[in-house]
């Protein structure tokens, strides 16, 4: 693919490992922006209003870059499970979520600030938790570490021992939906 030089504006070390799994070269800037929640969006519209603000606070830096902008959240009954607060949290949120099905929605955000160029989408997984007893829970949370992730888990990170199936895309589960992203920047470089 040619693309211009590709910045991702995250912090996180899995969405920098999902991203090498493209055949792009890519640089690292994490972004500054805050991240809003406003009642009358949808999932899918907070993850995308996230995303681009993530992805324009770092555009306007290095304009002439290709920038990588993403934003994940774990959603039950269209209620945000955040990244817990503290450990009493995570025990919480993994109690409401065992045994039900929740989403994972990621949006992405492809923006060229000096092109005036830019793309915006999402991804939704359905994820079904196993039913979990508390001493589950809390021994699974022995093995992670919670605070950093929406919903307090990460699939990758001993999902196998909360995580009866998913429906739709494992990486966007881990926080980058990678097929879609592959799609959308050979679009770009096509375009």
């Amino acid at each position: 693919m040619k693309l211009p030089p590709l910045i991702l504006a995250s912090a996180s070390p899995r969405r920098a490992a999902l991203l090498k799994l493209l055949p792009v070269k890519f640089q690292v800037l994490p972004a500054d922006a805050p991240e809003v929640a406003h009642e009358h969006l949808s999932p899918l519209e907070i993850c995308q209003l996230n995303a681009h603000r993530k992805a324009r606070a770092v555009a306007k830096k290095i304009p002439d870059a290709l920038v990588v902008g993403a934003d994940t959240l774990v959603f039950l009954d269209n209620e945000i499970l955040g990244k817990p607060r503290n450990l009493a949290e995570a025990r919480r949120m993994l109690a409401r979520l065992q045994g039900r099905h929740h989403q994972v929605v990621t949006g992405v955000c492809l923006i060229h600030l000096r092109r005036h160029r830019e793309r915006i989408f999402a991804a939704s997984t359905d994820v079904l938790f196993h039913p979990l007893t508390a001493p589950q829970i809390r021994d699974y949370l022995a093995h992670i570490q919670p605070l950093d992730k929406a919903g307090a888990y990460a699939i990758q990170d001993r999902g196998e021992f909360i995580i009866s199936e998913i429906s739709g895309s494992y990486s966007n589960v881990v926080g980058l939906p990678v097929e879609q992203l592959r799609e959308e920047l050979a679009a770009w470089s096509n375009g």
